[in-house]
């Protein structure tokens, strides 16, 4: 089965989970717990020991529309603006309680500016970071609600447990009515 967020296929994902479980500070978010907040800076890169988190964004009359979910074993941050010290676009949201392994992204960007094979797994992360975003972006233009409905449940057919029927609608950008009368097909 193919990952949820596909980019983790094409990452160095031991090289992010190693340097968070190495360098990093383990903490605990409880459901609801903002790992970085809309409009800020994003001070850590966390590897997920344990939970889920969505991430979050806000039209201009507040309505939030999640636009991505994240799970144990991948890892979290607002990237790659957290290396930059670009605002956040988003906030990153416990679904669940959340144990996080989460190192300063400031380590990080020395690190890219003294070692190349570290600037080399940023540059790789980031680009299949964007390929998935524009997936999902062709998607949304291309496919059916049923269809993005039916992808989405093949690569994790337990989502339910750890998103709400109104975060994965979000999500599909459509109604959690919508998203109802799909399930029962």
């Amino acid at each position: 089965m193919a990952q949820f967020n596909s980019y983790i296929d094409y990452i160095d994902t031991d090289f992010w989970r190693n340097l968070c479980l190495s360098r990093g500070e383990l903490r605990h978010y409880d459901k609801g717990d903002e790992f970085i907040t809309a409009g800020s800076v994003g001070r850590c890169i966390g590897y997920v020991d344990s939970g889920a988190l969505k991430y979050v964004c806000f039209s201009s009359d507040g309505t939030s529309h999640v636009i991505g979910l994240e799970f144990a074993g991948h890892f979290v941050c607002d990237f790659p603006g957290s290396l930059y010290r670009q605002k956040s676009r988003c906030s990153i949201i416990a679904t669940v309680p959340c144990e996080i392994y989460c190192v300063p992204a400031t380590i990080v960007a020395e690190m890219m500016q003294s070692d190349s094979k570290v600037k080399e797994v940023v540059e790789n992360t980031t680009r299949e970071l964007f390929n998935t975003v524009y997936d999902r972006l062709v998607d949304l233009c291309s496919k059916t609600p049923q269809q993005r409905y039916d992808e989405l449940i093949s690569r994790d057919p337990d989502l339910f447990e750890l998103f709400s029927l109104k975060d994965i609608a979000s999500l599909l950008n459509i109604t959690p009515t919508h998203l109802s009368r799909l399930r029962k097909k």
